[in-house]
Formats: C-alpha cells, sequence, structure tokens
C-alpha cells in the first residue's frame, strides 16, 4: 500500500478508506474514524484539544511499510538467525495483532449480526484460529524452536551427542507439520467466508478496516508458513538425518 499525503481538510473516515492502517492512530487517540468519521481531521483536533503536528506525524509513523523482498536467499539464512527472525517479526506480529483484532471483530460482530448475519461464521473461525495460534506459537519457542537450536549447535560442532538428541526428541518436530494443515484450514474457512477478503459495496469504514486487517493477518501468516515449512524445517529435519549417522 503506498504513502499518501495526509490534508487535514479530509474526513477521518476518508483517510482510513485511503489507507486502514491509519485506523490504529485513531484508536489510540479516542476518534471516531467509522459512523462518526465525517469530521474533518483539522476540526477533530480542534474540538478534542489535539496538536494537529502530532496526530499527522502519528499518522505517517503508521503508513510506514517495510518490505522484505522476494529475492533474498532465504535458504542462505543460518538457522538461529532464521529462529531470532521468525520470533521477533512474524511471532511480534501475531502477539501484537491478534487480541486486538479479535476484539475489533467481535465488537463489530455484536453491533451488527442483523445487517451481516455470515460475520457470525467469521468470528468464531477466527476466535478458534487465534486460540489455536496462541499455543502454537508457545510450543514453538518453548520447545520446538530451542530443540532445532540445540540440533543446529551439535551438527556444526558434529557432536557424538547429537545422534542421542535426535533420537529423544525428533517426535515433536514431525508432529508440528499437522499443526500447520491445520492453521491452513482455518484460513481457508476464513478466505471463503469472506469472499477472500472483499467486503461487501455497502461497507462502512470499520468492516472494510476488518477485512484489510485479515489480509493482511493472512499475508503475514503465508511468509511465516513458507519460512518454517520450505525453508526452516527441511534444513532442521536434514541435520538431524545426518546427526543420526554420527556415532557416538
Amino acid at each position: 500500500m503506498k504513502n499518501f499525503s495526509i490534508d487535514p481538510g479530509k474526513s477521518i473516515a476518508d483517510i482510513v478508506r485511503e489507507d486502514y492502517r491509519t485506523a490504529e492512530t485513531f484508536i489510540k487517540f479516542g476518534i471516531n474514524y467509522c459512523c462518526g468519521g465525517k469530521t474533518t481531521l483539522r476540526d477533530v483536533c480542534e474540538s478534542q484539544n489535539l496538536k494537529l503536528e502530532e496526530l499527522l506525524a502519528e499518522l505517517e509513523k503508521r503508513q510506514r511499510k517495510i518490505t522484505v523482498f522476494h529475492e533474498l536467499d532465504y535458504n542462505s539464512w543460518k538457522v538461529d538467525f532464521l529462529i531470532d527472525y521468525i520470533i521477533n517479526v512474524h511471532h511480534a506480529y501475531l502477539n501484537l495483532t491478534m487480541t486486538r483484532l479479535l476484539d475489533q471483530v467481535t465488537s463489530f460482530v455484536n453491533n451488527h449480526k442483523k445487517q451481516y448475519p455470515n460475520l457470525q461464521d467469521v468470528l468464531k473461525v477466527l476466535s478458534q484460529l487465534i486460540t489455536h495460534l496462541t499455543i502454537h506459537i508457545s510450543h514453538e519457542e518453548e520447545i520446538i524452536f530451542p530443540y532445532m537450536k540445540q540440533i543446529d549447535n551439535a551438527y556444526k560442532r558434529k557432536e557424538s551427542y547429537g545422534n542421542l538428541l535426535v533420537r529423544t526428541l525428533r517426535k515433536p518436530l514431525i508432529n508440528h507439520e499437522d499443526e500447520h494443515l491445520k492453521i491452513d484450514e482455518f484460513f481457508l474457512k476464513l478466505r471463503s467466508l469472506t469472499n477472500n477478503y472483499n467486503f461487501p459495496a455497502d461497507a462502512c469504514t470499520n468492516h472494510q478496516v476488518i477485512y484489510h486487517k485479515l489480509q493482511e493477518f493472512d499475508d503475514d501468516m503465508t511468509q511465516h508458513k513458507y519460512l518454517e515449512d520450505d525453508i526452516l524445517f527441511p534444513k532442521a529435519m536434514k541435520m538431524e538425518k545426518e546427526l543420526l549417522h554420527i556415532q557416538s
């Protein structure tokens, strides 16, 4: 999404519709960007005694986007760096986003049950997905990733204890692949229920923001799972096989 120059004379709703990421700033400042979002940014600042320059700076900061280029050779990344990247980028994003997204969808669905009854199913699937992901992230950070770092260290040093390490602890890694299949199923349901996150023509600003955030959530998980399923896990399993052949 491209940055745009924020015109203080524009309505709050128009600013959010042009870039859904700005919604978080308005939430932070307690500014209604949906049904009450027809007021201009300048007028809101005057009525709520907010500094326009400060709010504009916050909005512009919200528009920043860091891109990880597809051309990067992820397969060349060292295992320990790759794990730290996943934790500090993708897990951090999930921990920051999931609860707030669920709260936002819950509030919207509760207030629009008659108008959009199908969104109750979206809420149900999202809630199940977030519960599953919360457990999944914890399992990765407490069990899977420490194990991977252990075998990576043993592999680098060609240590004989690596053989024993793999024989006793490799099962959690095998089971972990099934967990990713379950996560895929949840996202397939969300895409089906939301028409691939295409909101209806009569969608209000908040409805549009929610669909954009669901799309962002999905996109991040796609990159997240790619790094794990296509890069990290194969590396770990390759090291396991080689360590099993080291004689103790």
